[in-house]
């Protein structure tokens, strides 16, 4: 078996740089900050790059960083093994020797947004814990996110009028196809294998051989990333699992907070993600609106499964390129703290005025503008869908339909407001628990049994 010494990959694999997110004291009559039940609480935790490892409650998944978007280092999240109530441990994987203070920043802020560790999640969580004991008794309040508000959105969209199957797929197909973009050649040589945008009129024959032939580029492109010379051999399994999916990010050494760096042997079943990370898992980060901007709507619909929604997320991502859609502006409306109309309090403002924005981008529905201010700190609005009729049917004993669901939501979960969506969604999420077991016990190959098929039959033969 080569040593570390003589393999590079092994020796990168040896690398990390471990970074501290302190977590602060619980506001006022919260709960504890609980690692599990921060993450392990929405499905979006279950979609892809996300992976949960229930034997070490640890969450991995890569990360980009602030000098270059293109690259991403690949990120485990814990429990601080010294302070656990105090802090939690982020290892960058492998990273290189320069990751700058800004990339560090960059990194913990990634996770902050998607743990809702800011101050005013805190104080949302506690407001709405003192109001539901049984939510503080759990630890229930934060609900899990992406590190941007652009992953969030194209996720949301992958919610829509599918099963949850689908949603998973959909979601992986698009960091696979990440992966394969940044095992090309260049940025440039993969948007010159692209279908131009122009040439939309040309015959479906053409297009189905052009469609074919960027497939099987594209293929071959992952099977030499994969495949590459810095792919381990000799090693147990776990290790070529966790080796190979820390090289797909080309990551190599990395520098401490102190500057040093830091070679402390990684303890491989410490990081045992199981059959999470086996090779067929090695996907990629998820694509950025600079990384799918370009791409053909036909040739994306296909290569990922996406139907109609390949065109709304291509376009999306357009209109941020483009500039007429402004994440950042997005984001700083939702902080706003004064009320924009006299007589409405500062987050209704708020949520009215993301509400519109967000009505003017094509695809944006109720349903997935809903989901969308739900991630961005919102919870008065319940989104509501078939899952949410047939919850309030089984739970509840209460028929209703798509245009009376709303009305039954407001009678059961108003005395909780403006926190609705919370009481409802810990009400759901526990129901989930008891039917398949402790979610964050899940494998994530079972994380396809979500349906509402199995739930019926769970209820009929409960």
């Amino acid at each position: 078996m080569p040593s570390p010494e003589g393999d590079p990959a092994a020796a990168r694999a040896q690398r990390r740089v471990e970074l501290e997110l302190p977590l602060g004291a619980p506001s006022p009559g919260a709960a504890p900050f609980d690692l599990e039940a921060a993450v392990c609480s929405h499905g979006l935790f279950m979609m892809a790059p996300n992976r949960w490892d229930p034997a070490s409650r640890a969450l991995v998944r890569p990360l980009r960083l602030a000098s270059d978007r293109a690259a991403s280092v690949l990120v485990r999240v814990s429990r601080h093994p010294a302070r656990p109530s105090d802090a939690l441990l982020v290892s960058v994987l492998g990273a290189a020797d320069d990751l700058s203070p800004l990339d560090q920043s960059s990194i913990l802020d990634q996770v902050r947004r998607m743990l809702r560790l800011e101050e005013e999640d805190g104080r949302a969580v506690a407001e709405f814990q003192a109001m539901h004991a049984v939510a503080r008794e759990a630890g229930f309040g934060r609900i899990f996110r992406s590190p941007t508000l652009f992953e969030d959105m194209v996720k949301c969209i992958l919610l829509c009028n599918c099963q949850w199957t689908r949603t998973l797929s959909m979601s992986t197909a698009l960091c696979e196809l990440q992966l394969e973009l940044r095992c090309s050649s260049s940025n440039e040589d993969f948007q010159s294998r692209t279908p131009p945008i122009r040439e939309r009129k040309r015959k479906r024959s053409n297009k189905r051989n052009v469609h074919m032939k960027l497939e099987i580029k594209f293929a071959e492109d992952k099977l030499v990333c994969l495949e590459g010379p810095n792919l381990a051999t000799g090693t147990s399994n776990d290790t070529i699992n966790l080796q190979t999916y820390e090289n797909s990010f080309h990551l190599s050494s990395a520098a401490s907070e102190t500057g040093s760096t830091s070679e402390v042997p990684l303890d491989h079943s410490e990081l045992s993600l199981g059959n999470a990370l086996c090779l067929e898992d090695c996907i990629g980060d998820f694509p950025t609106p600079e990384e799918l901007a370009n791409l053909d709507e036909d040739f994306l619909a296909k290569r990922c499964n996406l139907g109609y929604r390949a065109k709304r997320i291509v376009m999306l991502a357009r209109s941020i390129v483009e500039g007429k859609v402004c994440l950042q502006n997005l984001e700083e409306i939702r902080k706003m703290s004064e009320p924009a109309v006299e007589g409405l309090s500062p987050i209704m403002s708020s949520y009215e005025r993301l509400n519109e924005e967000l009505s003017t981008i094509s695809g944006f529905g109720p349903f997935t503008r809903a989901n969308v201010l739900m991630c961005m700190g919102f919870f008065h609005m319940i989104p509501a869908d078939t899952e949410t009729i047939r919850h309030l049917k089984q739970f509840h004993k209460r028929a209703s339909t798509i245009s009376s669901v709303h009305k039954e939501l407001d009678n059961i979960y108003g005395k909780y407001a403006p926190f609705q969506f919370l009481a409802y969604w810990f009400e759901l999420w526990g129901f989930y628990d008891k039917q398949f077991g402790k979610i964050s016990d899940m494998e994530p190959i079972n994380y396809r049994l979500f349906t509402a098929s199995y739930l019926t039959k769970a209820a009929v033969n409960s």
